[in-house]
């Protein structure tokens, strides 16, 4: 068995599409639904049960998980994708509970159990990059994220270090993911999609114009990853029991918001019409202007698939997802 929390969301369906596509459907998702419209990207998945969060959380807690499993079944492995993931999330209590002491539970039910466990960390952990966006264990007690979301992602990796089992274990530094299933995510959903509606609506699309005389407007740097390719760097983690650590899931380069905003426009088949606009002065001090995953440590266990460019994901995630308004698996 193999469970997937967070398995509804952006990424975690993803893993699950992945995994279904390996022949894997002995899965049981975990999230929390809500009023959101959340529910239809499990629509096309295959995996044999799901649990609200609260009820696993419950079952966790008092030792029941095994009464999910089929009997005589062994935990393979979890998946821990489930997280506020709300980098202006401000409540730092809510913050502490959902992405700290929740994680640190789950790990540890997966090491009793005998199970690999593979978590989502954060490039947020990396604050403005002044110590670059290398990977290295080692340099984790130098990094200084710049909102509380990152420093909640942090508290678990230290924490793992701390205790011994960082290297028993694989914790993932997704930076810009983005991709099908993301509707249900607001504000934090990505430019790609959040371009495509104001396209779709205005013809034109907003960008922050740059507070910092070395970049343009528009051309502050980000470091892209399909989600295809990020579920695919994340399972590869599943077939390789013996890395362990950190681990940065990224394009390994640099996009700008500009070259972003011209694939969407490309996409949509529309001409390139774009406005730069002020940068809230409540975000202007903790803006990143450029991330840019070090992915050689994670070539280095043997993945050595290439990423998709930026322009034939867009062009697949705007001609084959949201035109046609499907979901992943579709």
């Amino acid at each position: 068995m193999i469970i997937v929390t967070g398995g509804a969301g952006l990424i975690g369906s993803a893993i699950v599409q992945r995994l279904n596509q390996l022949g894997r459907e002995d899965i049981l998702i975990v999230d929390h639904l809500g009023q959101s419209d959340k529910w239809r990207n499990l629509n096309s998945l295959r995996y044999r049960d799901y649990l609200e969060k609260d009820v696993f959380e419950t079952l966790m807690d008092k030792g029941r998980l095994a009464e999910r499993l089929t009997s005589g079944e062994r935990l393979e492995a979890v998946f821990h994708l489930g997280a506020c993931s709300a980098t202006t999330e401000t409540d730092a209590t809510y913050l502490i509970n959902n992405n700290f002491e929740y994680s640190r539970k789950l790990a540890l039910t997966a090491l009793a159990a005998g199970a690999r466990f593979i978590y989502a960390s954060s490039a947020a952990t990396y604050g403005d990059g002044e110590h670059g966006f290398v990977d290295d264990e080692k340099q984790l007690q130098t990094l200084r994220p710049m909102n509380m979301y990152g420093y909640s992602k942090q508290l678990f990796d230290l924490w793992a270090q701390k205790q011994g089992i960082l290297n028993k274990i694989a914790g993932i530094k997704y930076f810009n993911v983005y991709g099908p299933n993301e509707q249900h995510k607001g504000d934090m959903r990505s430019l790609v999609l959040k371009a495509y509606e104001q396209i779709g609506t205005t013809g034109k699309l907003k960008l922050f114009k740059s507070y910092k005389p070395e970049y343009a407007d528009g051309e502050q740097l980000r470091d892209f990853i399909y989600v295809k390719d990020a579920a695919a760097m994340t399972v590869h983690f599943l077939q390789n029991l013996d890395a362990g650590g950190i681990f940065n899931v990224g394009g390994g380069s640099t996009i700008s918001w500009n070259r972003l905003a011209k694939a969407v426009f490309s996409a949509m088949d529309r001409a390139v019409n774009i406005e730069y606009i002020d940068m809230p002065e409540s975000i202007r001090a903790t803006y990143q202007y450029i991330t840019c995953a070090d992915t050689d440590k994670i070539i280095s266990t043997g993945y050595l698939n290439k990423v998709t460019s930026v322009e034939d994901a867009v062009n697949d995630y705007i001609r084959n997802y949201l035109v046609p308004g499907k979901r992943l698996g579709d």
